[in-house]
Order: structure tokens, then C-alpha cells, then sequence
């Protein structure tokens, strides 16, 4: 029988904050082992913890953008445990009462939308750093992360593999980013992911023991670390075996998991609210002020585009993978007058393709919306085949010019004229006898021998959908 595999992502994202959760140090980071830790990261005795009004704001901005409950009183909790780079010996989160309850996000995979349920979302502080590499036989604690504002984002297991997983962590990315709460950079640890795998045979509808991947900060070690973690479940059970339930920890260079520790349970953390923190209540004017000031968000402006400009759902999705890259799209298909799908196919294959080589975000493209309007414009009016627009951006990325001056200085036009087609149509059919015989003959490869030596002879200028209507008008 057939294998199923349930997959849970919980996700701490990092939210986009000048200051602490609970203190005044910055967030920067980068700065110098421990100088970004005050007296209250630290927990010296007598400090007091005071909420940062901009890590709520964020929390309801995300609440609003899911279509998530706000509870509109939330309460903080001590979550107790004992590790050298957790000064207090608790972390400061919410349990019973989170800010966000519920709420869903749709997810574009190749059979189609899915939407996963949301299943919470609760503000918490971040614990700090513990050093291995640079210390012969010690470890260094950094206490810069410790207090830095959270919001821990935890899914239903909806989830039903690897890809499916990473389709989702990838919405979420691009939703944190779009609504301007988090950065996203996984590198420096703002966008961090663990997923709770579990296997059951198809068709059965009690879930599996799970095991929780810990730290997974790229998309493809999460497909790997899931993937690998499943073939380790499946053929433990299909030995006769049993899953334990554990925390794992996924080994990039191996390509493997290994276990970290016995799983804990809410009861082994020992919650209870803190009493220096008071409730967290929520003002309505201050949500609606919230949701009044959310932009389009990535599921609407996907369906406007399939609709708006007739692009497939596929198209929609991956324009809308960023705020960024959507709005470039609008501005190109504006400026440009060029169909819709021309533009898509344009940002999705020559630019996005340039912009992952030279590994640069699209906001920092050295060919702007306008400049690339410029250049479709030509590919519109005929001046340009499809080759040469390729080597024209190519200069245009290489900051040689704009497309108009770029096509001037190579000669890049291209030939379109009729009369002039038509001649050289004539001296091609003139000089090739036998591929004119071959095509007659029913050999479709000669029409396309003939092509090339018209291309050749015009040093590819020639229009080709021009030239090969002449083509088959003088051959018929």
C-alpha cells in the first residue's frame, strides 16, 4: 500500500521592528557579540518588560491579511525551560489566548489552488545565540537575537508532502514581505521554519506519530529535510517498527535527519501568564485603521491579473510571488501597450533570468519597467525579432543604453519591407534547386533548410514570420 505524508509547518517570522519586543535595543543586525542586549534581555533582577506597540500592529496586520478571529483581549505566558542562551529561564509567548486565531492561505500548486488552514498566530521573544565554531572546546553565548519580536505562525497539518510544504512556506514568505511586517532574509534568521512530518497509509484517517524538523532556513533544505524524514518514517514502519515522537534536526551536508531531543509537550514548558505583563487589548478603531491601511493583498491582485489581463492562473501566481515584481509587471504592461502576455513572459523568462544570475532582487533590475516598455515596443512594431530583442536587453543590462540607442549603434533593425522580402525570397529559391524540389516533394525539413539560408543571408534581420508566409506563397 501506498504511503501518505502530513506535513505541519510552524514559522517564526521576524517581525520588522526598530526596537525589542519587550525592550528598547535595536534590531539591527550585524552589530558585535552582546551589544545589542539591555537589562531587560539579559534579566537582570527588577527589570520590567514593556510591550512594543509596532510587533502588536504588525501581529493584526497579518491577523486582517489571513481573515483570521483577533482576540481582542490576548494574554502573555512564561514558557519555561532551562538552555545557556535563555537568560530568564523562560521565554516570554502566548498559549491559552493568542492575538490571531484561524484564518487560511491560498496556495497556487500545479493541480490547482489549495488553501491551508491557519491554525494560530501568537507574538513572542526570540532566545539568543549559542557560538560552537569559534571557541576550541567551549561555546560563546551571543545575546543580541534574545528579545527580538516574533510572531510564531502554526498551520493545521494540511499539508501533504515536501512540495506542498515548501509552496506554502513560500506564500507565507512573500505575504510577510508584501504587507511589510518582515523582511524575509532566511540567511539572517527573519524567516524560519520547522515542520511536523508524520506518514500514514492512503486512506487512513488517524494522523501518524510526528517528528518536528527544527530550523529550517532555505526552501530547498526544507524539501530535502521533509522528503528524507518521511523515507526514514516509512521504512521504520514497513520494518515493523515504531515512530517516537522527537525534534530532529536536518544535516544539509549528510542529507539527513538526526535527533535532537525527546519532543516536548505544552505541559513540559509549564505556561502560566506572566505577571509583569498585563493583557494585551485591542482597540476596534485601531484594527479598522489597520485594515484600511493593508495594500491589495497577493491572493486578490493574482485574481485580478488572470482576469484583468487574461494571463493564466500559473502566470498570475509567479508575478504575484512579490509586491515588487507585481507592481513591475503593471507598470511594464502600462508603458508598454504590448499584450499582456508578452510582458509575463518577458519578466518570467529574459529578466528573471538575468536578475537570478547577477542574484539580485528585482527592485535593484538595472532595466527598469519603462526602459523594458521601450524595448517590446520594437518587438510590437516589427523593428525587432525576438533574437534581437535578446541581445538588445542583454546591452541594456549591461548599462550600454536604452533600447532605441542600443538597436542604432548594432543595426539591429530588422528587415520588414515586402519588396525587399520578396526579392530575396526569389534569389534564395533561385540558388537552392533541389530544396525547392524536396519541399514539393513533400519534405517539410527543406522549407525550413530554406529559411535559414534567407536568415543567413540577411544576417538574421529578416522578420521571419514575414519571410516564411513570402516563402510559402512562392512555393505553392
Amino acid at each position: 500500500m501506498s504511503w501518505e505524508v502530513v506535513v505541519g509547518i510552524e514559522t517564526h517570522a521576524q517581525l520588522l521592528t526598530r526596537s525589542k519586543i519587550f525592550s528598547g535595543s535595536s534590531t539591527a543586525f550585524g552589530a558585535a557579540p552582546n551589544s545589542q542586549a539591555s537589562a531587560v534581555d539579559i534579566a537582570l533582577p527588577g527589570v520590567l518588560p514593556v510591550l512594543n506597540r509596532g510587533a502588536v500592529e504588525h501581529a493584526i496586520r497579518f491577523g486582517l491579511a489571513i481573515g483570521a478571529a483577533l482576540n481582542r483581549r490576548s494574554v502573555f505566558a512564561r514558557k519555561n525551560y532551562f538552555y545557556p542562551d535563555l537568560p530568564k529561564g523562560y521565554q516570554i509567548s502566548q498559549y491559552e489566548i493568542p492575538i490571531v486565531q484561524g484564518g487560511s492561505l491560498k496556495v497556487v500548486l500545479p493541480e490547482g489552488e489549495k488553501t491551508v488552514r491557519i491554525t494560530r498566530a501568537h507574538l513572542e521573544e526570540d532566545a539568543g545565540k549559542s557560538l560552537h565554531e569559534d571557541f576550541h572546546g567551549m561555546s560563546g553565548i551571543d545575546l543580541n537575537r534574545a528579545g527580538m519580536p516574533l510572531l510564531e505562525i502554526v498551520t493545521e497539518p494540511d499539508l501533504r508532502g515536501a512540495k506542498e510544504a515548501v509552496a506554502y512556506a513560500r506564500a507565507l514568505h512573500a505575504l510577510l514581505m508584501w504587507i511589510g511586517i518582515c523582511d524575509g532574509n532566511m540567511q539572517e534568521g527573519s524567516f524560519r521554519c520547522d515542520a511536523n512530518v508524520s506518514v500514514r497509509r492512503a486512506g487512513d484517517r488517524q494522523l501518524g506519530t510526528r517528528c518536528e524538523i527544527k530550523n529550517l532556513n532555505s526552501f530547498r533544505f526544507m524539501e530535502h529535510a521533509i522528503e528524507h524524514e518521511a523515507e526514514r518514517q516509512i521504512a521504520l514502519l514497513e520494518d515493523g517498527g515504531t515512530v517516537a515522537q522527537e525534534t530532529r534536526l536536518y544535516d544539509p551536508e549528510r542529507d539527513e535527519t538526526r535527533p535532537m531531543r525527546t519532543k516536548e509537550d505544552a505541559q513540559d514548558y509549564r505556561y502560566f501568564p506572566d505577571p509583569d505583563l498585563l493583557p494585551l487589548a485591542l482597540a476596534e478603531d485601531e484594527i479598522e485603521r489597520l485594515r484600511s491601511s493593508l495594500p491589495e493583498l497577493p491572493e486578490a491582485r493574482r485574481a485580478r491579473f488572470a482576469a484583468q489581463y487574461a494571463l493564466p492562473i500559473a502566470d498570475a501566481a509567479l508575478l504575484t510571488g512579490s509586491r515588487a515584481t507585481a507592481d513591475y509587471f503593471e507598470a511594464l504592461a502600462e508603458a508598454s501597450r504590448a499584450e499582456p502576455k508578452l510582458c509575463a513572459n518577458w519578466i518570467m523568462g529574459e529578466l528573471s533570468a538575468a536578475l537570478n544570475r547577477d542574484d539580485r532582487p528585482i527592485s535593484e533590475s538595472p532595466i527598469s519597467a519603462p526602459s523594458l516598455a521601450a524595448l517590446l515596443r520594437r518587438i510590437a512594431d516589427g523593428t525587432l525579432s525576438g533574437k534581437m530583442a535578446k541581445e538588445v536587453f542583454e546591452a541594456m543590462w549591461r548599462r550600454e543604453g536604452e533600447a532605441d540607442a542600443v538597436i542604432e549603434a548594432r543595426g539591429l533593425k530588422q528587415i520588414s519591407d515586402a519588396g525587399a522580402l520578396e526579392k530575396l525570397v526569389d534569389q534564395v529559391l533561385a540558388s537552392n534547386p533541389k530544396q525547392v524540389e524536396d519541399y514539393r516533394a513533400g519534405r517539410e525539413k527543406a522549407f525550413n533548410s530554406l529559411v535559414g539560408q534567407a536568415m543567413k543571408a540577411t544576417k538574421g534581420k529578416a522578420n521571419p514570420a514575414q519571410l516564411s508566409e513570402i516563402l510559402r506563397r512562392r512555393l505553392a
